[in-house]
């Protein structure tokens, strides 16, 4: 067990740093580490503490480059879609939630890449449905980013701004769906306050040497580096769940 937990510390680390400039898959890259030392829905609440603090810690360090326009304009439907779809992930059974999470990782990446090779643009009034599918696919199985990632970026084409403004629309997402996982199972969730707290602390140390990334690396290299995770992991979930 410590030689696992120590192992998860570490993916928690370089996950937290590899996700700054990406401006996503820290759920992605994590859950596969937390499913090692507990079950799928634990796993999905316990991740989300640790993607909040992550994102609390990235918006304290870049608030100065948050769009507050981009935030108004997303936040409350990600805020309604994540309450539903938390509310829905404690009525899934556990199999077919990890079947659901990996066709979402497999299709989302490839939605995006699509977008980058045919130079698609999603049109503005498509926006809210895009936030609220990003905060539902938050709620349901954490994995937010990448839908979110296919508007925001377009919008958003400074890469400091980018990241700042995706830390604190996430942030929303985790604060909205976090009490709905407490509410349908505080005893299980708590009972892993320990491996939450190390998984917590080992984030937020990443998000300093993150930042040190996103000023120094191109987004593309560690973009498309997070994408061949996040299929990989979507793969991962449903071998999982079929065997």
């Amino acid at each position: 067990m410590e030689e696992i937990l120590v192992i998860a510390a570490l993916g928690a680390f370089f996950a937290a740093a590899l996700t700054v400039p990406a401006g996503f898959g820290l759920s992605t890259m994590l859950t596969p580490f937390a499913l090692l030392l507990m079950p799928p829905h634990e796993a999905v609440a316990v991740v989300a503490v640790v993607h909040g603090a992550h994102n609390a810690a990235k918006c304290w360090s870049m608030w100065d480059s948050v769009d507050l326009t981009a935030f108004r304009h997303y936040g409350v439907w990600l805020v309604i879609g994540a309450v539903f779809g938390a509310i829905l992930q404690n009525e899934v059974p556990q199999d077919p939630l990890l079947v659901i999470i990996g066709l979402f990782l497999i299709i989302l990446p490839i939605l995006t890449l699509s977008e980058n090779w045919t130079g698609y643009r999603i049109p503005e009034a498509n926006d809210r449905i895009g936030g609220f599918g990003s905060g539902f696919m938050g709620g349901l199985s954490g994995h937010q980013g990448a839908l979110r990632a296919m508007f925001l970026t377009r919008r958003l084409p400074d890469k400091m701004a980018y990241a700042a403004t995706a830390s604190i629309l996430a942030l929303c997402v985790d604060l909205s769906r976090i009490p709905v996982y407490l509410y349908f199972k505080p005893d299980e969730i708590l009972s892993h306050v320990q491996i939450t707290l190390v998984l917590v602390v080992s984030a937020i140390i990443g998000v300093r040497v993150g930042k040190k990334w996103l000023k120094s690396l191109k987004s593309a290299w560690i973009h498309n580096g997070v994408m061949i995770g996040i299929i990989a992991s979507g793969i991962f979930y449903i071998w999982e769940a079929t065997n």
